[in-house]
């Protein structure tokens, strides 16, 4: 009776698990001798893809800067790259100091436009997602609401705010109302999806056991609903519509804030700061977006994780 050999092995290194996988190997004379491998960290591969991701940023970074160069080059009322990054490093010198209601730092008037934005978006959300979780849970209470929401929703935040500000008889809260009514829409509108697709097998388990409204609520929807209703709120505030809709009102009507002031820097025909300003924008509302990106992956992930 003759015993078959096992054959040898290979340890092989999967850099992207930071495992070892064991293969067969050659067998005979000229099999290779034995060899050491030494696993590869799991957090290797993130590290080396976070690398490329910033790397290819600051590629893109560079172009969009060459692009801007070239073209206040051919246009000499363009302000220039360097021309703008020295004011803003002026500008980030000292950006809290506040000589009045004219004279202050980029980062009060930044302040006081968040502050701004967030009360709108935080009454958006309180009332965005009671309603999203009505309209999505219930079929008579969606064909009563979408129509509304079809016809409201395309209009321009800009066309809100004078009706706000003469019905109000205050430009401020007309703004707060105005990021309201835009940050409305994409929170109930998601909150609502999350809750339409709870799934059967959910719900069935809900009536086996006899769960109540409150109980449905807290284990069923409310996990199943919170990462749709965080995309919305993303899309709300983090993506720009919120951010982007009170800077335009500031401009239009408002007595302070980053906005205001651009305006002002314009008037003054100081483009330099206008566009040390635009950057200073559009830095806030990336970090917006990256906090609420996290928010987002974290919920996902805690969902995941839960299902």
């Amino acid at each position: 009776m003759t015993l078959t050999q096992p054959l040898p092995v290979e340890e092989v290194v999967d850099e992207r698990r930071g495992t070892l996988d064991v293969v067969p190997g050659p067998d005979g004379p000229d099999a290779p001798g034995p060899t050491t491998t030494t696993p590869v960290p799991p957090g290797t591969s993130r590290l080396r893809r976070a690398g490329a991701a910033i790397g290819w940023a600051l590629v893109g970074v560079a172009g969009f800067v060459a692009l801007w160069w070239l073209a206040a080059g051919r246009n000499d009322k363009l302000p220039a790259p360097g021309d703008t990054f020295t004011v803003l490093r002026e500008m980030l010198a000292d950006p809290f100091y506040d000589n009045g209601p004219d004279d202050k730092g980029v980062g009060v008037l930044v302040w006081l436009t968040l502050q701004r934005v967030f009360k709108g978006w935080a009454l958006a959300t309180l009332a965005g997602v009671p309603l999203g979780l009505l309209v999505g849970s219930s079929r008579r209470a969606w064909q009563a609401v979408n129509p509304i929401v079809q016809v409201l929703r395309p209009v321009s935040p800009l066309a809100w705010f004078p009706i706000l500000a003469f019905a109000l008889a205050d430009t401020e809260a007309a703004g707060v109302w105005t990021v309201f009514v835009i940050a409305l829409w994409p929170t109930v509108l998601n909150t609502a999806a999350g809750a339409a697709t709870v799934p059967a097998d959910q719900r069935d388990v809900a009536r086996v056991f006899r769960f109540g409204r409150l109980a449905y609520l807290r284990h069923v929807l409310v996990p199943h609903v919170l990462p749709s209703t965080v995309t919305g709120l993303r899309l709300s505030m983090g993506m720009g519509m919120g951010w982007i809709v009170i800077v335009a009102i500031e401009m239009l009507g408002g007595s302070s804030g980053i906005g205001r002031q651009i305006w002002t820097w314009y008037n003054a025909l100081n483009l330099d700061k206008v566009a040390a300003g635009i950057v200073i924008i559009g830095a806030v509302g990336l970090v917006l977006d990256l906090a609420l990106m996290r928010l987002a992956r974290a919920v996902a992930l805690d969902e995941g994780v839960r299902s």
